[in-house]
């Protein structure tokens, strides 16, 4: 199990804003958080993965107050999460978009607001996410992606201190997606903290500083995106050759793909690699080396075989890509 210590800055611990202590909740026989312990801080874009079922829409509703544990303790800014007052500075936008059709967009924006001490303006608000042109549309002649946009600016009306969204881009395109990412990151730099889960990783490397990777219900890794990459141990030598096959000897373990006369070779040890082959004397140009993308640490930390045993073993994680990541405890 993973435990987290608060942060310090200017020498004084941050306090988290929500934190989990050993948190189970079943449905059923269903486990679906497994003794999870993870503070979320000030200041921080925290990244929640897991594939479908891991658990990570429970911890959000968990800490929204919409269900209770069956086991351990969810705090929100220090109290009870079920607490209307707790939530007061909380922001969320679920993972499904769900807006009255007959009201108009500004309607919907004062509704919301209405309900905090200290709201947002609706035409700042508006600005703020690009939707000024739509206030005086009824929400039900809006777009798919137009709606969502909505949702999400609803989690920050309220001026919150912390921000839940979850899978905040879908149904948006590339441009859409991109202009949110923006507005998200101002929020960001306003002093909003944001916990986002995404089934677009790319989305994940370009807003999150922290990742959280969720399996089975149980904590995979909870670090830095960079050291969540490196941690994985594999880069992608890609090169240009007209012989590959003799190459691809040189590290019979390497994963190899190519396009024409383009390889790519996935190593756990690229320098090695790239000193083989220009010992070898093999041909090649165009010469690339990279490191891991957060959909190779995905897949590698939530592959088969990864997790073993069930709720009752204490959540032994198994493998040597599977020992739980942490920049608390395997990072300095």
């Amino acid at each position: 199990m993973t435990t987290s210590a608060p942060r310090v800055a200017g020498g004084l611990a941050a306090e988290p804003l929500a934190s989990f202590d050993r948190v189970t909740r079943r449905y059923g026989d269903l486990v679906a958080v497994d003794d999870i312990t993870l503070d979320i801080l000030p200041g921080e874009i925290v990244g929640l993965l897991g594939p479908n079922g891991a658990g990570k829409s429970t911890l959000l509703s968990l800490m929204q107050g919409l269900r209770r544990p069956n086991a351990g303790a969810v705090r929100l800014f220090g109290g009870d999460p079920r607490d209307a007052r707790a939530r007061q500075r909380l922001g969320a936008t679920p993972q499904e978009t769900a807006l009255p059709d007959a009201l108009r967009v500004h309607e919907v924006i004062d509704f919301v607001g209405g309900h905090f001490a200290q709201r947002v303006s609706t035409a700042q608000l508006a600005e703020q996410f690009g939707l000024t042109g739509l206030l005086r549309r009824q929400t039900g002649s809006l777009s798919g992606g137009q709606k969502r946009r909505v949702s999400v600016a609803l989690a920050f009306v309220g001026s919150p201190a912390l921000v839940l969204l979850d899978e905040p881009t879908t149904g948006l395109d590339v441009d859409a997606r991109r202009a949110l990412w923006a507005a998200i990151r101002a929020q960001h730099a306003a002093g909003v903290t944001i916990v986002v889960t995404s089934h677009y990783l790319e989305e994940i490397e370009a807003l999150a500083e922290r990742v959280v990777v969720i399996g089975n219900g149980r904590l995979l890794a909870d670090a830095a995106l960079g050291n969540v990459l490196s941690h994985v141990g594999r880069a992608r030598v890609k090169i240009s050759t007209t012989d590959a096959a003799a190459i691809a000897y040189l590290d019979p373990s390497a994963r190899h793909q190519s396009d024409g006369d383009v390889h790519l070779f996935t190593t756990s040890d690229a320098d090695r690699f790239v000193r083989e082959l220009v010992r070898s004397g093999l041909p090649f140009h165009d010469l690339e080396v990279r490191g891991a993308t957060l959909e190779e640490a995905f897949l590698t930390l939530t592959g088969p075989g990864v997790v073993s045993g069930g709720a009752g073993d204490g959540g032994r994680h198994v493998g040597a890509e599977a020992s739980t990541i942490s920049d608390r405890k395997v990072f300095s």
